[in-house]
C-alpha cells in the first residue's frame, strides 16, 4: 500500500461478548498491517449500512477521512422473520455500498442461530471472523487502488 490506511469500524456490539471478540480480531490485524483505525458504535447490524454511507461523506482536509471499513455485528436467529430482514437489508445495504460508490469493505457480520456458533465464529482462538473481515476490507482498499479508484 503506498500510506497507511485509515479504516473505521463500524460495531453493533448487541451481544457484548462476541462483539468484543470480533473487534480484538479486527483491531489485532488492523495493527499487524500498520492500518489506523477510529471505531464507532451503532444500536445493531441493520444501522451499520448507514453509518458507513454518514462517514465515507465525511471530510477531513479536503479528502475522505476513511480508506476502507469494516462492519462487524451479530444477528441470531430468533422466532420470528426479524432476522430474515435485518440479515438481508444489512447485506444489501453494504453491498450496494461496495458497487455504487465502490467502498472497500469488510463484511464481518456474523449470521448465526445461536449463540454458541457465533462464538466459534468470533473468537481470535477459532475461526477469527473478525480478522477476516479487516483483511477483506485491507484487499479490497489494495484493488480500489491498483485500478486507480483512491482519492489519495
Amino acid at each position: 500500500m503506498s500510506q497507511a490506511p485509515h479504516v473505521l469500524i463500524v460495531d453493533a456490539p448487541y451481544y457484548e461478548e462476541i462483539a468484543r471478540h470480533l473487534l480484538e480480531g479486527t483491531t489485532a490485524t488492523l495493527q499487524a498491517a500498520g492500518a489506523t483505525h477510529e471505531r464507532i458504535e451503532v444500536p445493531g447490524a441493520f444501522e451499520i449500512p448507514a453509518a458507513i454511507k454518514f462517514a465515507a461523506a465525511a471530510k477531513k482536509d479536503g479528502r475522505t477521512r476513511f480508506d476502507a471499513f469494516v462492519a462487524l455485528g451479530c444477528v441470531v436467529r430468533g422466532e420470528t422473520t426479524h432476522y430474515d430482514y435485518v440479515c438481508g437489508e444489512s447485506a444489501r445495504g453494504l453491498m450496494d455500498l461496495t458497487l455504487q460508490p465502490g467502498l472497500a469493505i469488510g463484511y464481518g457480520i456474523l449470521t448465526v442461530d445461536n449463540q454458541a456458533q457465533a462464538l466459534e465464529r468470533a473468537r481470535v482462538d477459532r475461526k477469527n471472523k473478525g480478522r477476516d473481515a479487516a483483511l477483506a476490507a485491507l484487499r479490497m482498499l489494495d484493488l480500489k487502488r491498483e485500478f486507480g479508484r483512491d482519492e489519495a
